[in-house]
């Protein structure tokens, strides 16, 4: 039996962005675990730890390391949005036409184009997306109405960008949930309750624009090694391979970590 590649992994955010730890699993006893063999003085100093939308990576960090502020990876609260709609196109797609989606469909040629950002396409491309599916009826007005669903949120984790204060997010943080409320779209609906679940996350990005984008490319080489390895039948040498092609040999004072 091959090692389990699905692991977690402890990342110096405000370091040299190298591997501090690494740890077989991902239920909170893991993570618990391996802070429990950290000094107490380093877990107390740490601040802030950065995660992706992981109800158990925030459980564990609130028992491990209460006093630090967890901050959810804006990456992956927009990735929900892109997923939903994805889905809900599938959906009504099978309800309105019997089938699965074929490349004459309007909405199966704008599929990628409904996943881009809005300022990613030029405004011919914009327009070759919309009016297609404006003119389709119900199909396509139900996806444009979820497309501004997911464009309304990324307008609110943009705010991250600039600063903007407590009015100016509660502000685009009603406009969204009030979208989508309005929507009646059940897919819609219930991203909406997943962005207000994890909101106090959230905020805490709006207020420091700290992401895990260090600990994704860390993940992405961990998964070349053992993809290159055709797999590890020994944890330690995975483990031994992991920390060879990731830790750095500098690290300054960590004040942040990542998951």
């Amino acid at each position: 039996m091959t090692r389990d590649r699905w692991h977690t992994g402890f990342v110096d955010a405000l370091g040299h962005g190298g591997l501090l730890g690494q740890v077989e699993g991902r239920t909170v006893a893991d993570v618990l675990a391996w802070l429990s063999t950290t000094p107490l003085t380093w877990r107390k100093n740490i601040t802030h730890v950065a995660i992706d939308m992981s109800a158990t990576y925030r459980a564990a960090i609130r028992t491990g390391l209460p006093d630090a502020t967890v901050v959810v990876d804006h990456f992956h609260i927009v990735q929900p949005a892109n997923k939903m709609l994805s889905t809900l196109r599938r959906r009504t797609t099978a309800e309105a036409r019997g089938r699965r989606g074929r490349a004459s469909d309007p909405e199966w040629k704008v599929r990628r184009r409904l996943l881009r950002n809005r300022e990613d396409l030029t405004d011919e491309q914009f327009a070759t997306m919309w009016n297609p599916l404006l003119d389709e009826g119900q199909i396509g007005q139900t996806l444009l109405t979820a497309w501004i669903a997911k464009e309304s949120l990324r307008n609110l984790l943009a705010l991250a960008r600039i600063g903007a204060d407590r009015h100016q997010v509660g502000h685009a943080r009603w406009k969204f949930l009030t979208w989508c409320a309005d929507s009646d779209i059940p897919e819609v609906v219930r991203l909406a309750v997943t962005v207000d679940r994890w909101w106090a996350e959230i905020t805490a990005f709006l207020d420091t624009g700290h992401s895990n984008a260090k600990s994704e490319g860390i993940n992405r080489v961990i998964k070349l090694v053992a993809r290159n390895a055709f797999g590890f039948r020994n944890a330690e040498d995975q483990r031994l391979r992991t920390r060879c092609v990731t830790t750095r040999r500098a690290r300054g004072h960590l004040h942040t970590a990542q998951l």
